[in-house]
């Protein structure tokens, strides 16, 4: 007998890569938009606004912070996030992925 086929859905793949500093305004718009699950991750790199090298708890930090949704709550955090732009470092992308359905 052949395994049986776990049921897959699509999904999109939201991440964004912010300022510490916008953890607590990013989880409150999850909420918000009833997101109901994502993982945040410390993060180093470089880019436009310089080296983020996390080497001081608190001050020159980024996260990582990726989530599962629908595409229309990807549009409404998009544009939320928009006003971010400018003040702080951030970048959000999104990816249409396949999931294994809950």
């Amino acid at each position: 007998m052949p395994p049986e086929v776990a049921p897959v859905q699509t999904a999109v793949l939201l991440t964004i890569i912010a300022e510490t500093v916008l953890r607590d305004p990013i989880v409150k718009l999850f909420k918000h938009n009833n997101v109901s699950g994502y993982t945040i991750n410390q993060v180093q790199g470089e880019g436009s606004h310089g080296k983020r090298m996390g080497d001081m708890a608190g001050y020159n930090t980024n996260i990582e912070i990726k989530t599962l949704v629908s595409r229309e709550v990807s549009d409404s955090i998009l544009w939320s996030v928009k006003d971010y732009q400018g003040k702080h470092a951030i970048i959000v992308f999104r990816q249409d992925v396949e999931t294994l359905a809950d």
